[in-house]
């Protein structure tokens, strides 16, 4: 008996933690959103690419170029300023986070 409540006890921290980090993303991705859109549909300010559809992989290599100012168009500045605060885990979190948007 005290087996399966320590499964239990387990996968309720498990799932606690997974909505916590859910949610995580869901709030570094709103300031993306004013751009970008909800759900990452939109050209920021009418100058970008439509992030929709990109990979994660895609994704995390813009945000660290545009932290490094070794990537990006006429957004560069502008977008290096938003990421400039990122760690290395918010960047692949929230990479991941965005290509989940559809």
């Amino acid at each position: 008996m005290k087996t399966i409540n320590k499964v239990i006890l387990g996968l309720t921290i498990v799932g606690s933690l997974t909505s916590l980090a859910a949610a995580g993303d869901a709030a570094l991705f709103k300031k993306c959103a004013g751009c970008h859109g909800m759900n990452a549909e939109k050209k920021a300010l009418g100058k970008s690419q439509v992030i929709q559809g990109w990979k994660a992989s895609k994704i995390e290599t813009a945000l660290n170029g545009y932290k490094d100012g070794s990537y990006g168009g006429p957004m560069k500045a502008l977008m290096k300023g938003q990421v400039a605060t990122l760690n290395e885990a918010q960047i692949k979190s929230l990479a991941k986070y965005i290509e989940s948007k559809k």
